[in-house]
């Protein structure tokens, strides 16, 4: 049980230190994006957003890589499991249960998972960074769409 607590940690360790690294890539390239003039505001803003998203989704990608990396050199399940859809259902924490680790790994899925939640938390706090600080370079202030009387 300590080695799979010590791989765990080792490879969330890991993939959290991927996540830091690319929170500093798509906060930058946010800001520089952001901190442009435009006179599509609302384009602009949908720009900016999908930019951030998929520099996360891409962070997200290598951190099940790396997951499922350490799957197979831990041999965590049966020979012939497909290790890249194990390590996504357990990052994700979907778990459909169709593939299970081998006995002595039987943590490797909850801390592929707690990985995953934190991770995916944290890209929503950035999302939303994102999002207000464009919206208030913007200046804008109110709901696209609302209107005041």
């Amino acid at each position: 049980m300590l080695l799979q607590l010590l791989v765990g940690a080792l490879v969330g360790m890991t993939n959290i230190g991927i996540h830091a690294l690319v929170t500093v890539v798509a906060v930058s390239i946010a800001r520089r994006a952001g901190l442009r003039t435009t006179v599509r505001p609302r384009l602009h803003l949908m720009g900016v957003m999908i930019a951030t998203a998929a520099v996360l989704t891409v962070a997200h990608t290598l951190e099940i890589l790396v997951w499922a990396w350490t799957y197979g050199i831990v041999q965590a399940a049966a020979p012939g499991s497909d290790l890249l859809y194990f390590a996504f259902v357990n990052y994700t924490t979907l778990g459909y249960g169709d593939i299970t680790p081998v006995r002595e790994w039987r943590l490797i899925g909850p801390l592929t998972a707690m990985n995953g939640v934190l991770l995916f938390g944290w890209s929503a706090a950035i999302l939303f960074e994102v999002l207000r600080k464009t919206l208030e370079h913007l200046g804008v202030t109110e709901a696209p769409g609302f209107k005041r009387s």
